[in-house]
């Protein structure tokens, strides 16, 4: 069977299936057509699903990691192994070679938490005058003040808010399963969002999409580039130590909370991560902190306001002999 053909078919499967992302779906995509071309190089023939072997996949890769790091090795891989393990379920394939291919080894890299100062200068600092500037601060609020990820923020629909009660009910997207989570939304956001209504009519086009949220400019729902593109000027404008992308407002959400006391399960819930593995990814103490944390917390790191220094036990002992003070 032409391989082509069958990838497709395995595309709309994920979409319809799996409702997974566009931004997932093309890069499986890509990554599956770019499978192809080199066979169809390699074999000097259009690729076919019995090509999705062992031996292919693993030259395929090689030559690939001559200009690609580790985190495009493994997506490619992760793409080919769903992939070869969806023919095999079809019939298509006996079974599934690409299984045994071995996965890079790959650096964690935590996303950059900018400090709470920062992140209150980039949302309370003045922006641009009109309903843009009232709506970019909202926006930028929600995204911090509910850990959202950018996708989520810019699909909210105006019956997402729940104002009443403080909450937002957030609709996962991207192969996160599809579920809803609610999510509190704290008092600076809900009077950001509230004067962002306010004047949302004056960006309304008759060709706006009624139930979205945030409206952009030209009368649209807002995409991921706009706000991407946001919060780099934000950074810049206030002079944040780091240029962060939306993720990091997520990322500096978590980091806050749990530096702050909150424990890793009620952070879980609210970022909606599926595995505690992945908040504590997320959500990393710095040095700073966990040295308060030990200092206030363990038994032997312990003192006194009154009296910061430990004692030794010669102290110990003179006290006893000479007794209470008069």
């Amino acid at each position: 069977m032409d391989m082509r053909a069958a990838a497709a078919t395995y595309l709309e499967h994920l979409r319809t299936q799996r409702r997974l992302s566009p931004h997932t779906l093309r890069a499986y995509g890509g990554d599956l057509e770019d499978f192809a071309r080199f066979v169809d190089e390699l074999r000097g023939r259009p690729a076919a699903v019995a090509d999705l072997d062992l031996r292919t996949v693993r030259a395929w890769l090689a030559v690939r990691h001559r200009t690609l790091g580790s985190t495009s090795i493994a997506r490619k891989l992760s793409a080919m192994r769903s992939f070869g393990e969806w023919l095999r379920r079809q019939g298509l394939r006996a079974d599934n070679d690409v299984q045994l291919v071995g996965s890079p080894k790959r650096r964690s890299k935590l996303p950059v938490a900018l400090p709470p100062g920062d992140v209150g200068r980039m949302i309370d600092e003045p922006q641009q005058e009109g309903p843009s500037g009232v709506r970019d601060r909202a926006l930028l609020e929600v995204i911090y003040g509910a850990g959202l990820r950018v996708s989520e923020a810019c699909g909210l629909d105006l019956d997402h808010l729940e104002r009443e009660g403080g909450q937002l009910r957030v609709r996962v997207v991207g192969g996160k399963g599809g579920k809803d989570r609610i999510v509190p939304l704290g008092a600076p956001a809900q009077a950001a969002v509230d004067a962002w209504l306010a004047v949302r009519p004056a960006l309304v086009q008759p060709k706006s999409p009624a139930k979205a949220l945030w409206i952009g400019d030209r009368g649209g729902r807002i995409g991921v580039r706009m706000v991407r593109e946001l919060v780099y000027r934000r950074c810049d404008a206030t002079g944040a130590r780091a240029r962060i992308a939306p993720h990091g407002l997520r990322h500096s959400f978590a980091t806050h909370l749990l530096e702050s006391g909150c424990d890793l399960r009620t952070i879980q819930t609210m970022l909606g991560h599926a595995s505690l593995s992945t908040t504590q990814r997320y959500t990393h103490l710095t040095f700073g902190t966990m040295l308060d944390v030990y200092e206030r917390a363990h038994p032997r790191a312990l003192r006194r306001r009154d009296d910061p220094q430990p004692h030794s036990a010669d102290d110990h002992k003179s006290t006893k002999t000479r007794g209470p003070a008069a």
